[in-house]
Order: C-alpha cells, then structure tokens, then sequence
C-alpha cells in the first residue's frame, strides 16, 4: 500500500475545497511541514492551539487539518516570544504539519455554509459563495427557532428582534459573517444565523423585520470540520482520523462534540 503523504492529503483537500477559491487576504493551505513527510495519523480542529497540539501528540497524529490559519498576516520572524512563533516551533519539533482550509472550505460545496444548513435540517437549500438560504421543516416563531438552533448546534443562542415573529426561511453565514444578511435576504430570507453579529447589522436587520440568531463562531463552523473529515476518510481510510475535544474560543477549552474516529 501506497505512503500516504502530507502532499497527497493537500491535494485531496485542494479538491475538495480549491485553495484558488479563497479570499485575498485569507492564508489557508499547507503552513507548516515536509510535503514528503508520511502521515501516521490526522487531527481535525477548527484553530491550533497548545492544546490541539497536545491532543495530536497524544493521538500519534503527525499532521493537524484546520479552519483557521496562522500568519493572517505576514511574520518577520518566528520566535518563543509570541504566540504564534511558539505554535510554530512546537509543531515543526514535534514533526506535525498544519493545512489550513479556511474561506475555500466556507464557500465549497459540502463545506462549511451548506454542512450548517444541514445542521439545521433546512430544505430547499440555494445561495453561492457565503450564503445559504433554506426553508425551516416547519415555520417557527423567532424566540422557538432561538431553542431549536440552540439544540441544533449544541451551544447558546442569542436571539436579536421580536420573538414573536415567525420565520418561514432562514439565511445563514457562518463564522462573522453577519455582513451578508441583505444578500440572504434578497433570496427571501425572514430570518437570518451567524456565528458573530456585529451590532450595526442587528440594528439593521431589526429594522427590516428580519429576527437574526448569533450562534456562536465555533457552533456554526464545527458541523463543517465533521464533513471535511468524513469526506478525507471516504478518500484515504487507511490513515487514521480523529476530530479535537476542544473548542477553540476564548475561555472555552472543555470538551467539545468530539472525538469521533475513523475506523
């Protein structure tokens, strides 16, 4: 049987979610690491941190999948004295490499947009790029719709508008992505979910009518790291799977949704 290398999984997940496809000013791809280097075992998490890196170890995990990149912007050196450069030099002396797949992953089929709708159980699904829009099983009042996407994402819901109101579609953008409720509602979105909401769009959004539902940055982008590890395994189930335990939000280092294993 074939090596399986860190080159070969980036390839796969540049099929998955092209890398071409991300934003300027994004950083997703391979990070940190040896294209050559064999692969024992892959980590999934939304950020790396101390702790995922920790887990990867602890797994036999020598290359870790993320959402979010390092170096958002550009580093002139890489030292023990910032958070990043101490992320770096553990990883490169532990032997673990890093892939990023960030705004490719939100905006790619399967990825993280419509991995959130399914989450969400809507039907009908349509919308591109950022924006998904979908038709709720059933039409619910704002403040009920509050308590099913709570149950739905597994963490708290913060409700913006009227409870009363009822929303027959839901528009949604993962992540901070409160700025693309007009473009959801242009496609008949009544309510709208993002992970982040900034207070000048809930305004805006209160003014139209439009109920919104801050979800949580980690709640709306995990979903979307279970798919992408579901759809690597289908691709290269000799390597061994796993998803972090930890959710990677300020003040939150408990155990998340996971782990789940490949066979």
């Amino acid at each position: 049987m074939k090596e399986i290398t860190c080159g070969d999984v980036l390839e796969l997940l540049n099929q998955a979610a092209p890398f071409d496809t991300q934003e300027p000013w994004d950083n997703s791809g391979f990070l940190v690491g040896k294209r050559d280097q064999p692969v024992t075992g892959i980590l999934f998490a939304l950020d790396v941190t101390g702790q995922v890196i920790d887990e990867a170890v602890e797994k036999g995990a020598n290359l870790i999948v993320t959402h979010h990149p390092l170096m958002f912007d550009p580093i002139r050196r890489v030292t023990d004295e910032t958070f990043e450069g101490r992320l770096i030099l553990r990883l490169i002396r532990e032997g673990v490499g890093l892939i990023a797949c960030h705004t490719c992953l939100d905006r790619a089929p399967g990825g993280i947009n419509d991995a959130l709708a399914e989450c969400c159980a809507l039907l009908d699904v349509e919308g591109d790029g950022f924006i998904r829009v979908g038709t709720l099983p059933v039409p619910m009042a704002a403040g009920e719709l509050r308590e099913y996407l709570s149950a739905a994402l597994g963490d708290t819901v913060r409700l913006m508008g009227d409870p009363a109101r009822t929303v027959h579609r839901l528009g949604m953008c993962s992540g901070a992505g409160s700025g693309e409720w007009e473009e959801a509602a242009a496609l008949g979105a009544d309510g709208f979910l993002s992970g982040e909401v900034k207070h000048h769009h809930a305004l805006a959004m209160a003014d139209a009518g439009i109920p919104c539902f801050e979800c949580g940055h980690f709640a709306t982008e995990q979903p979307g790291i279970f798919a992408l590890a579901d759809a690597l395994q289908s691709a290269l189930n000799q390597v061994k799977y796993s998803l972090s335990i930890f959710k990677s939000r300020a003040g939150a280092y408990g155990a998340g949704p996971g782990p789940r294993q490949a066979d």
